[in-house]
């Protein structure tokens, strides 16, 4: 019984025995066969100081294949079903019934006006400029700015220009109405009023907005105190070539609906103006300018100019400012 005993111990020290034989051994005979059985380094004996030169064509090039392919995501679908009642059964203004509408007053005004409820003045001189043109040089203001929300907005618009030492040529002031039937156009409704020549009042009727390719439209029809119904059409187009420099082509085109000889209009297209400038915004709200601008008087009101010995077309070369804030 004793020699099956012993017999079976050795047996199972057996394996531990084999795994831990060559620790215990440092004799020169078994230190050469462990280096024997260490890997072999490739660049042994090789000289590495020059470029070394890999040959891929033997290399795969195939794209590594995905970790995740095959991998089965339990993942479930987005639901399709409309959310249940529950969801919108709870009172619209819940926080009322733990802390009283009075208390929640103040922060709802203030997230409604954070939100696009909001009062903000803005006003802007579209063009300013001097005019260098033959016959006398003059000059030329076109201001506009409103008051008021994203929806309805109070709207105050004034140009005018004239040569130097001399009468203003034109003036006129609106005040509007503004209201948004859109995310890009307004409704303009007001009135206008002339202070130089045979001075008028207008009722007017306009839209004003942001056409598609980002053309900024001004259209508007006057009705005068006498009766006359005119038009006028105005559009324009940045086009930045640089983050500040900016080249802005402008088209304005006027319209009657009779002759009024003592306003030099005829019936008809009235006059066109088409120009082009070149501004620098120093910063956005402050830039100078330099252009061309051409205009021309048509039909009868060529007539009437000519009349008044006024030349039908004239080409002023300007320098201006524009800004707002």
């Amino acid at each position: 019984m004793k020699s099956a005993l012993v017999l079976l111990l050795v047996c199972a020290a057996s394996p531990a025995i084999a795994q831990h034989a060559g620790h215990g051994d440092h004799s020169p005979a078994n230190a050469q066969a462990q280096d024997a059985a260490q890997p072999v380094d490739p660049h042994a004996g090789h000289d590495m100081s020059g470029p070394v030169v890999v040959d891929h064509s033997a290399m795969d090039h195939s794209a590594p294949a995905n970790p995740l392919a095959g991998l089965k995501l339990d993942i479930p679908p987005p639901p399709e079903a409309a959310p249940p009642a529950a969801a919108g059964s709870g009172p619209p203004r819940a926080a009322d019934a733990i802390w009283g509408a009075d208390a929640m007053r103040a922060s709802r005004e203030a997230l409604k006006r954070d939100h696009g409820a909001m009062t903000l003045f803005y006003a802007q001189a579209d063009r300013l400029e001097y005019r260098a043109r033959e016959g006398g040089d003059g000059y030329l203001w076109d201001v506009q700015g409103w008051y008021g929300g994203d929806i309805d907005k109070f709207w105050f618009k004034s140009e005018g220009e004239g040569a130097f030492g001399e009468s203003p040529e034109d003036a006129e002031v609106q005040a509007l109405w503004s209201h948004a039937i859109g995310p890009w156009f307004d409704l303009q409704g007001g009135i206008r009023q002339d202070l130089v020549g045979p001075q008028r009042t207008y009722a007017v009727i306009g839209v004003q907005g942001l056409a598609p390719y980002l053309f900024e439209v001004d259209a508007a029809a006057f009705l005068s105190d006498k009766g006359d119904l005119t038009a006028r059409i105005e559009g324009e187009l940045d086009e930045r070539i640089t983050q500040k420099l900016i080249l802005q082509p402008r088209v304005e085109i006027g319209l009657s609906a009779q002759d009024i000889p003592e306003l030099g209009v005829g019936a008809g297209l009235d006059h066109v103006e088409a120009g082009l400038r070149l501004r620098y915004e120093i910063v956005p709200e402050f830039a100078p300018y330099i252009g061309v601008d051409q205009e021309w008087k048509m039909g009868a009101s060529a007539d009437y100019a000519r009349a008044a010995g006024e030349d039908a077309s004239m080409t002023s070369f300007v320098v201006g400012l524009r800004f707002w804030f």
